[in-house]
Order: C-alpha cells, then sequence, then structure tokens
C-alpha cells in the first residue's frame, strides 16, 4: 500500500515536530491507541487496537524515528504484530513546511505492507482504513497541537514594563526645632 498527502496545520514547525515526537500527544491522536512509550530519542513502543472491516485487531509494535533533520524533516518506520490477524510494517518520511510563523504545512509519503488475515480482506478495504486512521490522526493532532500552542503562549509572562520611579508617600520630618526658651 502507497499513500501521501498533505495537512496545513494552524501551528508553528517546532510545535508541530515536537507534538510529532511527544507520546502523550500521540496517544491522544492515533485512532485506537491504548499506549504509547519512548524507549529513546528515536524509538517508541506502542499498543493500539484498530478495527479493519470486521476485525478489531489489537496491535503490539514498534516504531523507530531515522534520517532526522530536526525540525525539518524525518522518516519514521515501524512494525506491528496482531496476532491471529496478522502483521504491518511500514515506514513514512514526513517533512514540515513553515507557511507562516503559525502555520505549517506537513506532506508525508507512506508505504506500508499488511499479511496475514488483514491480507485477505483485500487492498481496498486496507487502503480505505488507513485513509481513514490518516484523517482521524491530522483531525486531532492539528487540534491537541493548536491547544498546547495557545497554551503556551498564554503561558509566557509578558515583559515587565518600565515604571517610572515612586514618589515617596512618606512627610518629610520638619527641619524646623522646637524653640528654644531662654532663661530670664
Amino acid at each position: 500500500m502507497k499513500m501521501n498527502g498533505s495537512e496545513t496545520i494552524a501551528a508553528s514547525r517546532e510545535a508541530i515536530w515536537r507534538g510529532l515526537n511527544e507520546p502523550v500527544v500521540l496517544k491522544k491522536c492515533i485512532p485506537g491507541c491504548d499506549s504509547i512509550t519512548k524507549d529513546s530519542d528515536t524509538t517508541m513502543t506502542a499498543k493500539a487496537s484498530i478495527k479493519l472491516g470486521p476485525l478489531k485487531v489489537p496491535f503490539k509494535g514498534s516504531v523507530t524515528l531515522s534520517e532526522l533533520n530536526e525540525p525539518v524533516s524525518y522518516r519514521i518506520s515501524g512494525q506491528g504484530q496482531g496476532g491471529l490477524a496478522g502483521f504491518a510494517s511500514g515506514s513514512a518520511f514526513v517533512t514540515l513546511t513553515a507557511v507562516s510563523a503559525h502555520q505549517t504545512r506537513l506532506d508525508y509519503d507512506v508505504e506500508a505492507q499488511v499479511g496475514g488475515k488483514m491480507a485477505m480482506l483485500g487492498s481496498r478495504l486496507i487502503d480505505s482504513t488507513a485513509q481513514s486512521l490518516a484523517t482521524k490522526f491530522f483531525t486531532k493532532f492539528a487540534s491537541v497541537v493548536k491547544s498546547q500552542q495557545a497554551a503556551q503562549l498564554k503561558a509566557k509572562p509578558l515583559a515587565p514594563k518600565t515604571a517610572a520611579p515612586k514618589k515617596s508617600v512618606a512627610k518629610k520630618a520638619s527641619k524646623k526645632k522646637a524653640p528654644v526658651k531662654k532663661p530670664r
């Protein structure tokens, strides 16, 4: 199976890069994801249950990042075992292009293979399921990254204003001395 596409996301390239590499964000965005753990800067393990036609397939898999060019591009490769349902493996090359300070185009080019009972379901069902999962992922991902970026911008303290020196409110002690009485 081959699939490619492009998504424009209302967030900075750096925010999108962070999101693509953050397990908490990915777990929220990957349809059916039960868990995802970052094992190192370039590897993750995940568990997900994916509905593929009449089958609900539980997957355990690993993901490896390579060809890293932060925050511009990388290759993400993965393989997963779905028990009796079969296996899936593949890779995607992802490129991030800044459209503006707060808008980024994400381009992806995917190649994947499935085997076992899943392969018997046919390429049309697999292709349409993959496209549906990609659409759900990018819709959720755009929402999560945009809200995280807005929260970070809101949390940044504003530069303090230069205040004029305050005038002393305390009254100055009177310089007049009490009159001294002279003896007569």
